[in-house]
């Protein structure tokens, strides 16, 4: 029988559980951070389904947790955190998704709204010449191998090297914007060749560059402690590793497959093939992710450095500087230490669809905000608001130190296309005040904001938690995308 809202324990206001007795073959309970309203649009796909199938992957600890964004994917839902025994517990390339360090960069500015507002359209259109998106677009840096398995193995120490950044920038990047693991020989050929043009670039679906406004303060002291104020300008990077990171996922995806054929695995669902990291298919996998995280990192690095030639060309002196708040990745797996009953363990966290959320004094983070914990930066849709929280310590104690990731998709881009029509949608933003500056209607079609989950709900779920807590939120006035 399907699983249904019945079949959930209520464990706390915002948190339910499927026990692990509610089958067989589950290894640990299967938990999702909800509000009543939420699960109601959560139980429209098949998403908590996968998460039930997600506790049954050897290895797994604790539970199998979603956050309230979740929706379905491919093997694991999207909005999905699971870890495993290092080194001998699973690594599946589907908790990590095809479009791997798919993740957001935020950008601070010195200026206020009011300043930027007689600009807004030229910056909008310079932004969109000088950053190419939509599917398969290359942009103007080709790499031939050495130089491109320098960006995988060293991601924004790289891009900084050749002169596509400050040398500070590192600093506010998750990890420094480097996995140690990465090897580039793990990648294809035919992976290589896809991402080979495609450093800087964009690419389309959900992606995109985005001018916002600070429209509330909701912790003055974490904000300050950010360098955020009210009305302040700043500029989102929601990109990943393109092509190469497709191909990565794809290719160990397939080789997944032909272990668990071959060695005669019951999987519940085929897409949540996975291999022992500590095998040779599960080590060859997490060294080409870690390759295709750093390449990602790098995409975001060398689009920062677009959007601030294009700021220091219109603005000039009076625009000051962007700098980087913080660059978080939200599809990848990585080693981390963890409470598990009662002590300390070594884990393989994937997180898909979620967003890293150290708490106060973790070592895993700078100096900067070790204080306060990470920032966590979630971006809504491109006619709603985006958050920027903080990691807390109860993230550490709750959800392996994760948040969600956005609002969460709750129609598909086909049923999407068939509601909206996008040049009356981007007539529609323009009238709130959104400019919008696309190259696909239909692309826009597919991400209007009534695809997409209630993000202040979404929100309010992870801070009324505990996992992540509101520090400020933003208003788009300027979208490009592919």
């Amino acid at each position: 029988m399907p699983l249904t809202r019945s079949d959930l324990v209520r464990l706390t206001d915002y948190l339910w559980e499927v026990p692990r007795a509610y089958r067989s073959d589950m290894n640990v309970p299967a938990r999702v951070f909800a509000s009543q309203g939420l699960l109601e649009e959560i139980f429209r796909d098949r998403s908590m389904e996968q998460l039930v199938n997600v506790a049954t992957l050897p290895g797994i600890q604790v539970a199998a947790i979603a956050m309230p964004d979740i929706h379905e994917g491919y093997g694991f839902p999207i909005g999905g955190v699971a870890a495993t025994n290092y080194p001998d517990g699973a690594i599946s390339p589907g908790g990590i998704g095809y479009d791997i360090n798919c993740g957001v960069r935020l950008l601070k500015s010195e200026i206020e709204f009011e300043a930027l507002r007689p600009c807004l359209e030229a910056l909008g259109q310079r932004l969109y010449r000088e950053i190419p998106s939509g599917v398969g677009h290359g942009g103007r840096l080709k790499l031939e191998d050495s130089r491109l398995n320098r960006v995988l193995e060293k991601g924004v120490p790289w891009t900084i090297e050749q002169g596509y950044g400050d040398p500070e920038d590192a600093r506010f990047v998750e990890s420094s914007g480097a996995l140690p693991h990465a090897d580039s020989t793990a990648v294809s050929a035919h992976a290589k060749d896809r991402g080979r043009d495609q450093l800087g670039t964009m690419g389309a679906g959900n992606h995109f560059v985005e001018i916002d406004r600070i429209d509330d303060i909701c912790d003055e002291s974490i904000a300050r402690s950010f360098g955020l104020f009210l009305n302040q300008v700043v500029l989102l990077i929601h990109t990943g590793s393109r092509g190469l990171g497709h191909q990565v996922a794809t290719d160990y995806i397939r080789t997944m497959l032909g272990r668990t054929s071959r060695l005669g695995i019951a999987l519940p669902d085929r897409e949540l093939a996975y291999a022992p990291l500590s095998s040779a298919e599960g080590t060859s996998y997490f060294n080409a992710m870690g390759a295709a995280a750093n390449f990602a990192w790098a995409n975001r690095q060398l689009i920062t450095s677009s959007v601030r030639q294009v700021w220091r060309s219109l603005l000039g002196d009076s625009g000051g500087n962007l700098t980087i708040l913080y660059d978080v990745a939200h599809n990848v797996a990585k080693i981390e230490e963890h409470p598990v009953n009662g002590g300390m363990k070594k884990l393989i966290v994937h997180r898909k669809g979620a967003t890293r959320a150290f708490g106060p004094g973790s070592e895993e983070i700078g100096p900067e905000y070790r204080s306060t914990g990470q920032p966590v930066i979630i971006p809504g849709s491109m006619g709603s608001a985006s958050y920027v929280l903080a990691g807390t310590s109860e993230a550490m104690k709750q959800s392996f130190g994760s948040s969600c990731h956005g609002a969460g998709r709750r129609m598909s881009r086909h049923a999407a296309k068939r509601a909206v029509q996008g040049q009356q949608l981007r007539a529609e933003l323009q009238g709130e005040g959104i400019y919008i500056q696309a190259g696909s209607l239909s692309g826009l079609a597919e991400e209007a904001p009534l695809a997409y989950k209630d993000i202040d709900s979404v929100v309010d779920v992870v801070h009324q938690a505990g996992i992540a807590r509101k520090v400020a939120r933003l208003k788009p006035v300027v979208v490009i995308k592919g």
